[in-house]
């Protein structure tokens, strides 16, 4: 039996009208520090986040989703020259953007990509 190794992680909420604190779970960002593991997971609800903002610019949202995803790859901007924790750190920063990283937490896994497969499903779909 493989001993599991800790990872961090955080929920991106989009957050369409932070004057009414509504939002929905729209991705999960998964760091490992000792796999040397940061990756990104998400999906829209389109039809929720619509009806919690009918003018929401989706686009937008994905686009935003994409950026967070290419952070994580090390394709995106300065933070993406960062190492990974660093960069794990910049993503969880709090931000009055529509895309907003929740608490941190924790656990142990021994494959971070089955384990960010279940939190996406458990905490996005």
């Amino acid at each position: 039996m493989t001993a599991g190794v800790p990872f961090q992680y955080l929920v991106l909420r989009c957050v369409p009208r932070v004057d009414r604190e509504e939002f929905v779970n729209v991705g999960v960002v998964l760091y490992a520090q000792s796999l040397n593991y940061l990756h990104c997971s998400g999906q829209l609800d389109e039809a929720r986040l619509l009806a919690l903002a009918p003018d929401l610019d989706l686009a937008a949202v994905q686009s935003a989703l994409d950026a967070v995803i290419a952070v994580c790859g090390g394709d995106q901007g300065a933070a993406a020259k960062l190492g990974l924790g660093q960069r794990f750190g910049w993503l969880a920063a709090p931000k009055s953007t529509v895309l907003q990283p929740g608490p941190i937490h924790g656990g142990v896994t021994t494959d971070p990509d089955i384990e960010l497969a279940h939190l996406v499903e458990k905490l996005v779909r």
